[in-house]
Order: C-alpha cells, then structure tokens, then sequence
C-alpha cells in the first residue's frame, strides 16, 4: 500500500468509491473519465506500480478472472481489455489496473 496513490486510497475506503466487483485480490470500480460507454478498471488490493513490476503470475490469473466475472455480472458479451505500462504508453496512476471498455 503507498501512502500517495490514488488507487490505494480508493481500495482503503478513503473516498466512498462504489466497487462494481470484488474479492481477496482485487476491486473493480467505474474509470472517472470514460473513453467507453463501459469503463471499468480492475486494480489489484496491493501496490504494483506497472505490469513491468509485477512478479506474481497468480495475481495476473486473479486479475484477469475478476475481468470475466465483471463483465459476466453487468452482462458485457464483448469488450476489450487494455493495460497501459509506462508514462509513455498512457498510464497516470502508477498501479497496475487493467480497462475493461465497451458499450
């Protein structure tokens, strides 16, 4: 858990952020600035900084289950996953989540 991430403190409770989905591993909350009808983002319950720094493959399998439960919950038949690695690919929060996008 870092004290400064955003995401951290939306797991922690900090700000009353509605999880569409969770369990042990990770929450599943609305993107405040969609590019989708549908934008959710699935954020591991520990701090990884990007998909460079992660180093537990179980929590990669947790993460990507949770996507499928999600989409299964709200009913998406077809959506894209995407994950930004780097300032330079488009990510500003430095935590791994996983966008789950469609309509």
């Amino acid at each position: 858990m870092s004290n400064d991430c955003i995401f951290c403190k939306i797991i922690n409770g900090d700000f009353g952020t509605e999880f569409v989905y969770e369990n042990e591993h990770c929450v599943v909350f609305k993107d405040i600035n969609p590019k989708a009808p549908v934008h959710l983002l699935v954020v591991p319950r520990v701090h990884v900084e990007s998909l460079n720094e992660l180093e537990d493959k179980n929590l990669m399998g947790e993460l990507l289950m949770a996507v499928k439960e999600t989409t299964k919950k709200i009913g998406l038949k077809s959506y894209r996953v995407h994950i930004n690695t780097g300032k330079e690919a488009g990510q500003e929060v430095f935590h791994l989540h996983i966008h789950i996008l469609g309509k």
